[in-house]
């Protein structure tokens, strides 16, 4: 007996970042690629960011002020909640507090999360002379928080679930919507990220580790598959939120955008940030990807990459695109030039960008010198983002519009 199939759909998304804080500027942004950077002052140097606009931070401040107890939640928490509110009211889910939604889990994810937070409560206790801490410091602090918050502003009352796997969280997080949703624990399931690492130590750490870009003095920041061999990783603040759902065929519309396939890869960690050359996570999370889409129908017309402007980085996942696809390469982009890196919300922001690509039939091409094929689809149909982190991990997540 044949099983009807079903499919699932993302029926939302909220993001926030340097690139939008809605569909409106997120758009306008997208399509004229203006850039959401700005310069402070770090270690008395001129340092490239990509923190929220000015509007945006407004309204951020509004939310913290409509209740009392968003005071003492962290930037990461609170990005979340933002976005996850945008992506529940445009899939339509209208839970209250009189009316909670117990079917709907919810999974968003950070790299760092409480990372300001952390640092003030614990640069206060260093200040202080007896040792001691606030009691809100442990549970204003913790990961947990995250999900748990988002869901009681949506009015969630199914799962709730919080992780950190470093850079890929957010396709994780989809990762996890897909399989609760396929065996029935859920019918809904809100998955992404979330990400506010512009404080002073963060900054130090990626400045460490000796990626951060140098090129404060030229228009363009952060250059993912840059021609120059250079490090421009730009460090950047955000959230994104995807509202999952599974529907039958017969539900499917023009338009809908299926997540199609969820490909996971781990590599034998070789260095401290854990990527081969040959980009071997990589290879694995597209090919465990693509095997699970149609013999007859599996072309992808674009990938949106990890490339966090790293030249380590950038390279091994290019050679990696190189070794699963060989001469029938895709399109390829990226978004980081315009928001920078947000780590832990990096693939589900990567997903709102493929989302527009999708809704748009257009993504701006990079305007500096790189090493890419400038060659553009007739259409845009099915995408392919990739996500990596340390310990050797990665992702990818297939979208694919429906016809």
């Amino acid at each position: 007996m044949n099983t009807a199939q079903n499919y699932i759909i993302i029926k939302g998304c909220g993001a926030i970042s340097a690139l939008g804080h809605d569909a409106a500027s997120s758009d306008s942004a997208f399509l004229s690629g203006k850039l959401g950077f700005r310069t402070i002052n770090h270690q008395e140097q001129p340092t490239p960011t990509a923190a929220i606009s000015a509007e945006a931070e407004e309204i951020l401040s509004s939310l913290q002020q409509s209740n009392p107890h968003y005071k003492q939640l962290d930037r990461s928490v609170l990005l979340a909640i933002y976005a996850a509110r945008q992506a529940a009211e445009q899939a339509g889910w209208t839970a209250s507090a009189a009316a909670p939604d117990e079917e709907l889990a919810v999974n968003i994810g950070s790299s760092r999360g409480a990372t300001g937070l952390f640092e003030q409560h614990f640069e206060a206790y260093k200040q202080s002379t007896d040792c001691r801490t606030t009691s809100a410091a442990s549970p204003t602090t913790t990961l947990g928080n995250i999900s748990s918050w988002a869901a009681h502003a949506v009015h969630a009352e199914g799962p709730q679930i919080s992780h950190s796997i470093t850079c890929s969280t957010a396709l994780m997080a989809v990762a996890n919507g897909v399989a609760w949703l396929k065996a029935g624990m859920a019918k809904r399931f809100l998955a992404g990220g979330a990400e506010a690492p512009l404080t002073p130590f963060t900054i130090a750490q990626m400045k460490a580790i000796g990626i951060y870009s140098g090129l404060q003095h030229t228009p363009y920041f952060c250059q993912p598959h840059a021609r120059q061999r250079q490090n421009t990783f730009v460090l950047g603040e955000g959230a994104a939120v995807l509202a999952l759902e599974s529907v039958s065929q017969e539900q499917l519309t023009p338009g809908a955008v299926i997540v199609e396939a969820v490909g996971i890869g781990f590599e034998k960690i070789e260095s401290k940030t854990g990527i081969s050359r040959e980009g071997r996570n990589f290879q694995k999370a597209m090919r465990h990807a693509l095997a699970q889409l149609p013999g007859n129908d599996s072309q992808i017309d674009l990938i949106i990459t990890h490339t966090p402007g790293t030249y380590a980085g950038d390279t091994a996942e290019r050679a990696a695109i190189e070794a699963v696809f060989g001469q029938h390469t895709p399109a390829i982009t990226t978004n980081k030039w315009l928001l920078g890196h947000t780590l832990g919300a990096s693939g589900a922001l990567s997903l709102a960008y493929a989302l527009q690509a999708l809704a748009l039939q257009y993504y701006p091409p990079l305007p500096y010198a790189n090493v890419l094929n400038e060659t553009r689809p007739p259409a845009i149909r099915r995408v392919l983002i990739n996500a990596a982190g340390f310990g050797g991990n990665a992702a990818s997540v297939v979208l694919k519009l429906q016809e």
